[in-house]
């Protein structure tokens, strides 16, 4: 009879992943909220690190802040996140704006700006937002771009923290994250606002998760409505954007980040929901039904038009509408790709719609990404078709004024329709009020020096402006005569990648998270989208397909353009025995422009998640 102790089974080895050496962390605005430190990677050594790579304009970064929230809390003794700011457009290089965004939106991680986009070309990175995880000491074991991928990283965190408290180069702590001091102001990053019947402003005070009713002076509070937390409960809102009017005094609200629609009542003070689960929608989801059924994606901003709620939801590139009378809600305009074009509404595509106004038999649109302004109108045919009255598309942008087919915007968020029938444009990161006169195809600047404008309202014979980024409204007489500016224009600042004509490998890198695989009971579980701007660019290759991988030819009397690639991967579950697994969805779009030369490269890998071999 053998008394020794049975030898206790081996804990199974720690998967094999690539790993590179990550590069050091650089940017030349400097690093917020460390309580002015300077941090370098030899900090992080001992803790997993997580680096978020977004730029404040960008709604899918927005989401990605919300998806961390719950792993930076779970795992704060071990897990640092830093978001990398690299910026889109010349107003986000301005280190006071990046500030005043890792305030609205509630950032709770040190934020390294980096307005020249030094680390983005450290890291290969080619879309906003973008995930890297770095081990403890020090590398690089995965890259996620896009959306969903925050239960992939968790797991990811938890066997690190396994691993390397094992190996002992775990180091456990407080993070480096040092809080600003608040600042006292009535309104915080105000949104939108809207003329009640009273002749009060009602106003989205997003930042502190409330409405704020004010006097007709737009100064004196005389209300606040929500508890001021964020929440989904009859007494909260969270980051509200847009306001609109019904026809029986209440107030339909874009509560953004709850991906809901609720209803304000001035008379009785009360609030409910009408449309949205508090669930993101994703690809595959439905895109109509009962309104209360259906999922959303950030709604930015409402109007009232051919008897409907119209919604812009910026989260997924669409408009949608909600009919209170039958309680349903359904996909208006958009296919969720990314991008400029014009025609049919179920054809068209928009760029992170974010600003509404009605105006007859036209609803005007601005499209903050492509910064245009656009409008739907009824075709004659009983459906809606989508037009383009200023903008060009994904990457060009400035402020010039003058005929509107040449004409720049830079990431508008409000329209305002005017008296005369022309309408002014918040052209928020041009710190400037715009008129496009559709009479004249004329584009004029009525003021400038608002701090980020959002939205804009008429009252009697004045126009009261957002300022979010000065945290109140400004009244403004309508002038008679438009401002004169210097122009300007300026095209998105990332480094175009350099491709050889004719054959082009295009390769959507993903790998399932651990524990899970592709999701093939239903048929392919990937999906891929691919265009061009222009579309002579591509001789072959576009349309769509279920392979992550596409043989391109490029055309070589087009010399340069941009990429447009839409990629979706759903994993479950590795579970035999579990009937029904836990499936998530990875998607992002990417523009990636390109330069045709002959000694650039035949293969263009996109990381989705994993590594590039």
């Amino acid at each position: 009879m053998n008394d020794a102790a049975p030898a206790p089974t081996p804990a199974p080895a720690p998967r094999k992943r690539a790993r590179v050496r990550a590069p050091e962390l650089i940017g030349k605005g400097g690093w917020i909220n460390t309580g002015g430190k300077d941090l370098k990677l030899a900090d992080f050594r001992g803790r997993t690190l997580i680096l978020d790579f977004w730029t404040f304009c960008c709604i899918n970064c927005l989401h990605v802040l919300d998806e961390l929230r719950e792993l930076e809390e779970k795992h704060r003794d071990t897990v640092v996140v830093i978001g990398v700011h690299s910026p889109k457009f010349v107003h986000e290089a301005e280190h006071a704006a990046v500030v005043d965004a890792v305030e609205r939106y509630e950032v709770h991680h040190p934020v390294l700006d980096d307005p020249e986009l030094a680390t983005w070309k450290q890291y290969a990175v080619r879309a906003w937002p973008t995930l890297v995880v770095i081990d403890p000491e020090g590398y690089v074991v995965a890259q996620h771009a896009g959306e969903g991928h925050a239960h992939a990283i968790a797991r990811l965190v938890e066997e690190l923290e396994a691993e390397h408290e094992a190996k002992g180069t775990l180091r456990r702590g407080d993070g480096p994250y040092v809080a600003p001091e608040p600042v006292a102001t009535d309104l915080r990053f105000p949104g939108k606002a809207l003329v009640l019947p009273s002749g009060n402003l009602l106003v989205s005070d997003s930042t502190r998760h409330q409405l704020v009713e004010l006097d007709a002076d737009g100064e004196s509070v005389v209300r606040r409505i929500g508890s001021g937390e964020r929440g989904f409960g009859p007494d909260s809102f969270s980051e509200p954007q847009g306001l609109a009017l019904l026809p029986d005094g209440r107030v339909v609200v874009a509560d953004t980040v709850n991906h809901a629609l609720r209803v304000f009542d001035p008379a009785g003070g009360t609030v409910e929901t009408v449309a949205g689960t508090g669930r993101q929608w994703w690809q595959g989801s439905p895109t109509s039904g009962p309104a209360l059924e259906v999922d959303l994606s950030s709604p930015w901003d409402v109007a009232w038009w051919q008897g409907r709620v119209w919604i812009a939801m910026a989260g997924v590139h669409q408009l949608w509408t909600w009919d209170p009378e039958a309680g349903t809600v359904q996909v208006a305009a958009g296919t969720t790709n990314e991008g400029l074009v014009d025609g049919p509404a179920a054809e068209a595509w928009f760029a992170q719609p974010s600003g509404l106004a009605a105006a007859g038999d036209r609803l005007w649109v601005a499209d903050s990404e492509t910064s245009a302004l656009r409008y739907v109108e009824p075709d004659g045919e009983g459906g809606y078709a989508v037009r383009s009255a200023v903008g060009t598309g994904l990457f060009d942008f400035g402020h010039r004024d003058g005929d509107a087919a040449q004409a720049l915007l830079q990431h508008p968020l409000g329209v305002t329709a005017l008296p005369d029938g022309s309408v002014a444009v918040c052209d928020t990161y041009n710190h400037a009020l715009r008129r496009y006169d559709p009479a004249t195809g004329q584009v004029t600047t009525l003021a400038t020096d608002l701090r980020e404008p959002s939205d804009a309202v008429l009252a009697g014979e004045d126009i009261v402006v957002v300022e979010s980024a000065r945290h109140r409204l400004t009244r403004l007489r309508l002038p008679e005569e438009a401002v004169r500016v210097d122009a300007v224009a300026h095209r998105t600042q990332r480094a175009a990648t350099e491709v050889a004509p004719g054959a082009l490998r295009l390769d959507v890198v993903f790998q399932a998270p651990a524990g899970q695989k592709l999701d093939t009971r239903y048929g392919p579980s990937t999906r891929l989208l691919v265009s061009a701007t222009p579309p002579e660019l591509l001789e072959r290759g576009e349309g769509a397909g279920t392979d992550l991988f596409r043989d391109l030819v490029l055309n070589p009397a087009v010399t340069e353009g941009v990429l447009h690639v839409s990629a979706m991967a759903a994993s479950c579950d590795d579970d035999p025995a579990n009937e029904y697994p836990a499936c998530h969805v990875h998607q992002q779009d990417w523009g990636v422009p390109v330069t045709v030369t002959a000694s650039g490269t035949t293969r263009l890998p996109l990381v989705l998640a994993g590594m590039d071999g």
